[in-house]
């Protein structure tokens, strides 16, 4: 006998946000061919939960994409044996923590300012565009990591629930 579900029945209830959900830690090879599973799994996981607009979950999924192209590119996570680890959290009830773990590298990683007018045309735009999409972002050392004996790296982004009230930006100095 097979089990189907009734029309209408959800695979999933999604789930009311609260201050200290984690979800589960998940890692993924440092090859570029996983960032379709890394985004798959990222917007499969925030669907679940309630309150989240479909414009926050994709530029959610668009920064972890940059964030994972960029611990390829960079870091030892794109050696072989590399990997890489996604954390996703809720440090307050309105807002969601996405923040990617990577091997570590051997130099402290150049993190261009919107300033820079040199920045090359095919890359170098990946942690700008994180900056836009989130309320905050930033990086830290990750000595504790789980990717081996080596300091790791992380970087992080967080993003506002549906409704919620952004920050607004500095004012522009008057010229």
């Amino acid at each position: 006998m097979t089990i189907v579900p009734r029309p209408g029945f959800p695979f999933h209830t999604p789930t009311p946000p609260f201050a200290g959900r984690r979800w589960p830690d998940r890692v993924y090879e440092g090859v570029p061919s996983q960032a379709a599973w890394v985004r798959a799994d990222l917007a499969a996981d925030l669907t679940r939960l309630l309150g989240l607009s479909p414009e926050v979950r994709d530029d959610a999924v668009l920064c972890i994409a940059e964030m994972f192209a960029n611990a390829c590119a960079h870091t030892r996570s794109g050696n072989p044996g590399g990997r890489v680890v996604r954390l996703l959290s809720q440090p307050t009830a309105p807002t969601v923590r996405l923040t990617l773990v990577d091997g570590g590298s051997p130099t402290r990683p150049h993190i261009p300012t919107a300033q820079e007018e040199e920045i090359p045309s095919e890359s170098g735009r990946g942690l700008l565009l994180i900056e836009h999409l989130s309320l905050a972002w930033g990086t830290r050392p990750a000595p504790d990591h789980p990717l081996g004996d080596r300091p790791g790296h992380a970087v992080w982004a967080e993003f506002a629930l549906a409704g919620t009230a952004v920050p607004a930006p500095a004012p522009e100095a008057a010229r």
